[in-house]
């Protein structure tokens, strides 16, 4: 015989070893692929959503294969993605026009914001996630900074030094959704706004409610 006859009905041998089960650090590795492949364009934001619930969940390697089987080879370079990622992002403007990171975005691991009288705002609802952590050391006066997120994105702003300024936090962490960033804000903000909202629902999706 080629095989004995396992529990399931099905005969034992090379073609049915048992699936290896995935670690963490291999759903990492494939939620880092998942993210540069958003990036790139070549996932709409509701698949990257989709997938990477799929991934966190996924309890074998056959599975996470699955999620990134129709993604190019160079979007699976995860040594080329990190190299992507900037250390320290700085954005400076003094009585300048407004400044927007929206869309695919990559987040780095440190953002500086030394800024007056310039609006700024940080849409984080399609970015490019690498890491767990993003450190905002903020120098601002002036103006507002407004901070876009989405479930799974928590803004902690208990470091933050307010000198005649105002914040609000709207964010309604969802039990289910995994942490997949946090947003430390430091330093010093004066005569400024700072707030902190989930995306804009459209007309259609209220009403859907």
């Amino acid at each position: 015989m080629s095989g004995e006859i396992s529990p399931t009905g099905k005969r034992s041998g090379a073609d049915s070893s048992p699936e290896l089960r995935a670690s963490h650090a291999d759903r990492d590795r494939v939620v880092d692929v998942l993210r540069i492949a958003a990036g790139d364009g070549l996932l709409a934001a509701d698949e990257l959503d989709e997938r990477l619930e799929a991934a966190l969940s996924a309890r074998t390697v056959k599975k996470l294969a699955a999620l990134t089987a129709d993604l190019p080879a160079v979007s699976a370079s995860t040594g080329m993605a990190v190299a992507e990622v900037k250390d320290v992002l700085r954005i400076e403007g003094i009585h300048s026009g407004a400044v927007k990171r929206d869309g695919c975005w990559v987040v780095p691991r440190r953002l500086e914001l030394a800024t007056t009288w310039c609006e700024v705002t940080l849409d984080f609802t399609q970015a490019v996630i690498t890491q767990d952590t993003l450190r905002i050391d903020m120098n601002t006066a002036g103006k507002k900074l407004t901070l876009v997120t989405k479930p799974g994105i928590v803004v902690d702003a208990g470091a933050l030094s307010l000198v005649h300024s105002k914040i609000k936090i709207r964010q309604a962490p969802d039990p289910g959704t995994p942490l997949t960033l946090r947003v430390e804000l430091v330093g010093t903000t004066m005569h400024s706004r700072v707030v902190v909202r989930p995306v804009r629902r459209t007309l259609g999706e209220r009403l859907l409610r």
